[in-house]
């Protein structure tokens, strides 16, 4: 299969200039970027660039099977793990407060009885497909963001990544956060603080950073789910979440999507239904001996 152009100058086969004369000769007027091997926002940045455009592609590129690839190992290593240890702790029964006036409600509810196994079935599935997993996700995300980005990590204090925009080609200093609802009220005066260092600096050193160049990006959510906090730092300055965080990122509108997908498929190597079983069983019986 031949070669698109930009597979060339990757592959240092052609030379910049090479490849803007062929780019002048193919387009005559038209942004045909499929010819080249570009997507839209791809082109738009070498438009904007030219080869420092280029360039900051084939790293972003380069950077997407990385994120990929880790954000799959990590899931497993460090989340899928984590929670496995957690739900084999469940089958002590020091870890739950017990209610009376609602255990037996919640098992009637899911099972139709108020025996030990229905309690303890309730009890384990409430923790291990609620706020196990949510708290063992929120908390490990920080890290995966600080890790699995690390080719994007900023020597700037106070800032997490820098990286070129793929939507207007200005550098973005980027402050990573997990979701939507995962800072507070005290968060939201540390940003801002760092991001009032940065335009310190940037006055001090006499570089071109405006406010939409100080960011905070948001692992995963949409627009409309985003906090009062974030709202507040929104204010002053661009809070972009989801899909338009990793655009913004990658240069790739599908990447978030990819990032779903490759998290499906871990899902799939995974059936904890032993695992639970075995915890429901002891549960039950220390359940017993405690209401004697």
């Amino acid at each position: 299969m031949k070669k698109t152009l930009f597979e060339q100058y990757m592959n240092n086969e052609i030379a910049f200039d090479e490849f803007n004369k062929q780019v002048d000769c193919i387009c005559e007027g038209s942004s045909q970027y499929n010819d080249f091997g570009l997507s839209e926002s791809e082109f738009i940045l070498y438009q904007q660039l030219g080869q420092d455009g280029l360039d900051n592609i084939i790293a972003a590129r380069k950077h997407k099977l990385e994120i990929i690839q880790n954000w799959k190992k990590f899931f497993r290593e460090e989340i899928a793990e984590s929670h496995r240890k957690n739900t084999k702790k469940l089958e002590h029964l020091n870890e739950f407060n017990l209610n009376p006036f609602l255990d037996s409600y919640k098992a009637n509810i899911l099972l139709g009885d108020g025996s030990s196994k229905s309690k303890a079935t309730a009890l384990v599935y409430a923790r291990v497909l609620g706020t196990s997993i949510n708290t063992t996700f929120g908390t490990k995300l920080q890290k995966f963001c600080s890790n699995i980005l690390s080719g994007f990590a900023s020597t700037t204090s106070g800032i997490d990544i820098e990286f070129e925009d793929f939507t207007d080609g200005r550098k973005k200093y980027c402050q990573i956060k997990a979701g939507p609802n995962t800072i507070n009220k005290d968060d939201v005066k540390t940003i801002s603080d760092h991001f009032s260092g940065v335009k310190n600096l940037a006055r001090t050193n006499n570089l071109n950073i405006g406010f939409n160049d100080l960011i905070v990006g948001v692992f995963y959510g949409k627009e409309k789910d985003l906090s009062n906090h974030y709202k507040k730092i929104q204010e002053v300055y661009p809070v972009y979440i989801g899909q338009d965080f990793w655009f913004r990122l990658t240069g790739d509108a599908d990447f978030y999507n990819e990032l779903t997908a490759a998290i499906d498929e871990v899902a799939a190597e995974y059936d904890g239904r032993v695992l639970l079983n075995s915890v429901i069983e002891k549960l039950a019986i220390e359940i017993d001996k405690a209401e004697l």
